[in-house]
């Protein structure tokens, strides 16, 4: 019989394949351009992408949660290049932390994964071409701002909830495809204007609507998001070919992601693999005020005030009375029913047993 460990360990071949693929490309990548200096001259983003690269893997949130508002509000470029440099390296850090869920044989909604990944496909090249060159910088960053205030907001409100949840269930399972094309597509618009946010909707609809257990929400929603992000910046990449002024892709994009792609390659799989041993509570208090604290930063730092104060604000009010018709709708009569609480397996992608999985 094999031993626990050794399974595992003989599970990581595809992970590890994984990162010496990518090591060996990034090493030739920076030797044949004469990239070392500029590594060397964007360690502040390696650095704050170490912090966020273990967020992206251990949270439902991308890593460009922390790269954007790092190179918006600390460095002030603007909110395209903020955008476009959290699509780029989470499609490094989710993409290796998705390989090393996977080959872990982590648990997963198969079905509203795949159905959001087909809608994202539809609504982030999208959103790319016909929505986010036309935000003004000054909305970019403010949508970024309010979606993952409403983020802390609920998870301050929700979190013992959300944490103690085990399992999923059977109630919503008809509609497994619209809801989570549904995610794709408005999400992927949302992600193709701030690099981020289809994967807290997928994650606000697993655990509020479906009542899902923590260790199926976060790895679906880390998956989706590395898609997502593997399908913007190659779209962005494209548009700006064709039409440069209509959609930049700045130099320091590219400058940023080659010192910070080394760090996320291994960062995102570390937070995934940290947070199987720790609880998952004080992380999600952590980053749901830093959450918060980052909405009032930008308020402030841009001078917001007036009716664009009101309206940030509103906008807060409108994501968590989202969030709040989904709840009730999770728990409702019908959906709470202890006896339709299970795992259940989908096609193609294999499930873990819940009472193997370590406790939240």
């Amino acid at each position: 019989m094999i031993k626990p460990f050794a399974l595992h360990a003989r599970r990581m071949w595809p992970f590890a394949l994984w990162l010496c693929f990518f090591y060996t490309v990034w090493i030739a990548v920076v030797t044949i351009g004469n990239d070392w200096g500029t590594v060397r001259a964007h360690w502040p983003i390696a650095l704050a992408m170490s912090f966020g690269s273990y967020i992206s893997g251990s949270t439902p949130m991308g890593g460009g949660t922390v790269g954007f508002p790092v190179l918006v509000l600390i460095f002030d470029f603007p909110g395209s290049l903020g955008r476009n440099f959290g699509l780029a390296v989470q499609s490094i850090g989710m993409v290796s932390a998705s390989v090393y869920l996977f080959s872990a044989r982590r648990p997963l909604h198969g079905r509203v994964l795949i159905s959001g990944i087909c809608g994202s496909l539809i609504g982030t090249p999208l959103g790319a071409a016909f929505v986010a060159p036309f935000v003004p910088d000054l909305w970019v960053k403010l949508l970024f701002a309010i979606v993952w205030a409403s983020f802390g907001v609920m998870h301050l409100v929700k979190l013992r909830e959300l944490v103690d949840a085990k399992g999923i269930t059977e109630h919503w399972h008809r509609w497994d495809y619209p809801i989570g094309f549904a995610v794709g597509i408005t999400g992927g618009v949302v992600a193709s204007i701030t690099g981020v946010g289809i994967d807290m909707m997928v994650y606000a609809v697993l655990v509020l609507l479906y009542r899902a257990d923590l260790r199926i929400s976060i790895p679906t929603s880390v998956v989706l998001m590395a898609f997502t992000s593997v399908i913007g910046i190659s779209t962005n990449v494209m548009l700006s070919r064709l039409d440069p002024n209509l959609y930049p892709m700045a130099p320091e994009v590219y400058s940023n992601w080659l010192a910070a792609a080394p760090v996320v390659a291994l960062g995102a799989p570390i937070g995934a693999v940290v947070v199987e041993l720790i609880s998952r509570k004080p992380t999600l208090l952590i980053v749901s005020t830093l959450c918060i604290g980052q909405f009032v930063w930008t308020v402030i730092r841009e001078g917001v005030s007036g009716f664009g104060l009101v309206a940030a604000l509103m906008g807060v009010v409108a994501f968590n009375g989202i969030f709040h018709i989904l709840y009730s709708l999770g728990h409702s009569e019908s959906a709470y029913d202890d006896a339709e609480m299970n795992l259940e397996v989908e096609p193609g992608i294999e499930f873990a047993n819940a009472d193997q999985s370590n406790q939240a």
